[in-house]
Protein backbone atom coordinates (compact mmCIF):
# COMPACT_ATOMS: atom_id res chain seq x y z
CA UNK A 1 0.00 0.00 0.00
CA UNK A 2 1.34 3.42 -0.82
CA UNK A 3 1.18 6.58 1.28
CA UNK A 4 -1.32 8.33 -1.03
CA UNK A 5 -3.73 5.40 -0.64
CA UNK A 6 -3.36 5.54 3.15
CA UNK A 7 -3.93 9.31 3.12
CA UNK A 8 -7.17 8.80 1.15
CA UNK A 9 -8.36 6.22 3.71
CA UNK A 10 -7.59 8.62 6.57
CA UNK A 11 -9.44 11.45 4.79
CA UNK A 12 -12.45 9.14 4.30
CA UNK A 13 -12.53 8.31 8.01
CA UNK A 14 -12.13 11.96 9.04
CA UNK A 15 -14.83 13.16 6.61
CA UNK A 16 -17.47 10.69 7.78
CA UNK A 17 -18.75 11.39 11.34
CA UNK A 18 -20.78 8.18 11.47
CA UNK A 19 -17.72 6.05 10.65
CA UNK A 20 -15.54 5.31 13.70
CA UNK A 21 -13.41 2.45 12.39
CA UNK A 22 -12.17 1.20 9.02
CA UNK A 23 -10.19 -1.98 8.34
CA UNK A 24 -8.91 -3.11 4.94
CA UNK A 25 -6.76 -6.10 3.99
CA UNK A 26 -5.17 -6.11 0.55
CA UNK A 27 -2.25 -8.05 -0.95
CA UNK A 28 -1.17 -9.40 2.43
CA UNK A 29 -1.20 -5.96 4.10
CA UNK A 30 -3.74 -4.93 6.72
CA UNK A 31 -4.66 -1.39 7.68
CA UNK A 32 -6.98 -0.53 10.57
CA UNK A 33 -8.01 3.07 11.23
CA UNK A 34 -10.02 3.99 14.32
CA UNK A 35 -11.14 7.20 16.04
CA UNK A 36 -10.49 7.42 19.78
CA UNK A 37 -11.54 9.63 22.69
CA UNK A 38 -10.55 13.29 23.00
CA UNK A 39 -7.68 12.60 25.44
CA UNK A 40 -6.02 10.33 22.86
CA UNK A 41 -4.84 11.28 19.39
CA UNK A 42 -7.77 11.83 17.01
CA UNK A 43 -6.95 8.72 15.05
CA UNK A 44 -4.70 5.72 15.43
CA UNK A 45 -3.68 3.40 12.64
CA UNK A 46 -2.65 -0.22 13.03
CA UNK A 47 -0.55 -1.39 10.10
CA UNK A 48 0.92 -4.86 10.06
CA UNK A 49 2.70 -6.57 7.20
CA UNK A 50 2.12 -10.28 6.86
CA UNK A 51 5.66 -11.02 5.70
CA UNK A 52 8.38 -11.31 8.36
CA UNK A 53 11.10 -8.67 8.48
CA UNK A 54 14.65 -9.99 8.39
CA UNK A 55 16.75 -9.03 11.40
CA UNK A 56 20.07 -7.29 10.81
CA UNK A 57 22.94 -6.25 13.06
CA UNK A 58 22.90 -2.61 14.16
CA UNK A 59 26.55 -1.51 13.97
CA UNK A 60 25.93 1.60 16.11
CA UNK A 61 24.37 -0.37 18.98
CA UNK A 62 26.08 -0.11 22.37
CA UNK A 63 27.24 -3.34 24.04
CA UNK A 64 24.63 -4.72 26.43
CA UNK A 65 25.08 -4.53 30.20
CA UNK A 66 25.69 -7.83 32.03
CA UNK A 67 22.46 -9.78 32.59
CA UNK A 68 21.45 -12.71 34.75
CA UNK A 69 21.84 -16.23 33.23
CA UNK A 70 18.02 -16.65 32.98
CA UNK A 71 17.71 -13.40 31.03
CA UNK A 72 20.80 -14.16 28.91
CA UNK A 73 19.10 -17.26 27.48
CA UNK A 74 15.76 -15.50 26.93
CA UNK A 75 14.26 -15.00 23.50
CA UNK A 76 14.22 -11.36 22.42
CA UNK A 77 11.44 -9.70 20.45
CA UNK A 78 13.06 -6.91 18.42
CA UNK A 79 11.68 -3.82 16.75
CA UNK A 80 11.27 -4.27 12.99
CA UNK A 81 11.30 -0.48 12.48
CA UNK A 82 12.51 2.84 13.91
CA UNK A 83 9.80 4.68 15.84
CA UNK A 84 8.18 5.38 19.20
CA UNK A 85 7.34 2.48 21.54
CA UNK A 86 3.87 2.26 23.13
CA UNK A 87 2.80 -0.54 25.48
CA UNK A 88 -0.95 0.06 24.87
CA UNK A 89 -3.26 1.11 22.03
CA UNK A 90 -4.17 4.38 23.81
CA UNK A 91 -3.06 6.21 26.97
CA UNK A 92 -6.02 4.92 29.00
CA UNK A 93 -5.92 1.32 27.71
CA UNK A 94 -4.17 -1.53 29.55
CA UNK A 95 -0.75 -2.68 28.30
CA UNK A 96 -0.77 -5.43 25.67
CA UNK A 97 1.71 -7.50 27.74
CA UNK A 98 2.97 -7.43 31.33
CA UNK A 99 5.97 -9.07 33.01
CA UNK A 100 5.02 -12.59 34.12
CA UNK A 101 2.19 -12.85 31.57
CA UNK A 102 2.01 -15.95 29.38
CA UNK A 103 1.81 -14.98 25.70
CA UNK A 104 1.16 -16.92 22.51
CA UNK A 105 2.88 -16.59 19.15
CA UNK A 106 1.07 -13.90 17.15
CA UNK A 107 -0.27 -12.09 20.24
CA UNK A 108 0.18 -8.28 20.14
CA UNK A 109 2.90 -7.06 22.52
CA UNK A 110 3.15 -3.35 21.75
CA UNK A 111 2.88 -0.66 19.09
CA UNK A 112 5.75 1.14 17.38
CA UNK A 113 4.66 4.42 15.80
CA UNK A 114 6.51 5.39 12.63
CA UNK A 115 5.48 8.22 10.30
CA UNK A 116 2.04 8.53 11.95
CA UNK A 117 1.37 4.81 11.43
CA UNK A 118 0.83 2.61 14.46
CA UNK A 119 2.60 -0.70 13.80
CA UNK A 120 1.35 -3.53 16.00
CA UNK A 121 4.27 -5.74 17.02
CA UNK A 122 3.30 -9.37 17.61
CA UNK A 123 5.14 -12.05 19.53
CA UNK A 124 7.12 -14.42 17.34
CA UNK A 125 7.23 -17.05 20.11
CA UNK A 126 5.13 -18.61 22.87
CA UNK A 127 6.31 -18.14 26.44
CA UNK A 128 6.33 -15.85 29.48
CA UNK A 129 7.35 -12.18 29.46
CA UNK A 130 10.53 -11.85 31.56
CA UNK A 131 11.28 -8.20 30.94
CA UNK A 132 10.02 -5.15 29.07
CA UNK A 133 13.20 -3.47 27.83
CA UNK A 134 11.80 -0.12 26.66
CA UNK A 135 9.98 2.58 28.60
CA UNK A 136 6.57 3.62 27.25
CA UNK A 137 6.77 6.58 24.84
CA UNK A 138 10.52 6.24 24.22
CA UNK A 139 12.14 6.03 20.77
CA UNK A 140 13.36 2.67 19.47
CA UNK A 141 15.83 1.79 16.75
CA UNK A 142 15.60 -0.88 14.08
CA UNK A 143 16.39 -4.33 15.54
CA UNK A 144 16.45 -3.00 19.13
CA UNK A 145 15.27 -5.57 21.70
CA UNK A 146 11.82 -4.72 23.10
CA UNK A 147 10.90 -7.76 25.24
CA UNK A 148 12.60 -10.81 26.71
CA UNK A 149 10.54 -14.00 26.72
CA UNK A 150 11.18 -17.30 28.49
CA UNK A 151 10.22 -19.84 25.84
CA UNK A 152 7.85 -22.72 26.67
Amino acid sequence: MDIEYLERLIALLEANDSLSELEIEESGNRVRLAKFSSNAPAMRTIYAESSPVAAAQNPGQQPAAPVSPAVATAHEVRSPIVGTFYRASSPDAPAFAEVGQHIEKGQPLCIVEAMKLMNEIESDATGTILKVLIENGKPVEYNQPLFQIKLD
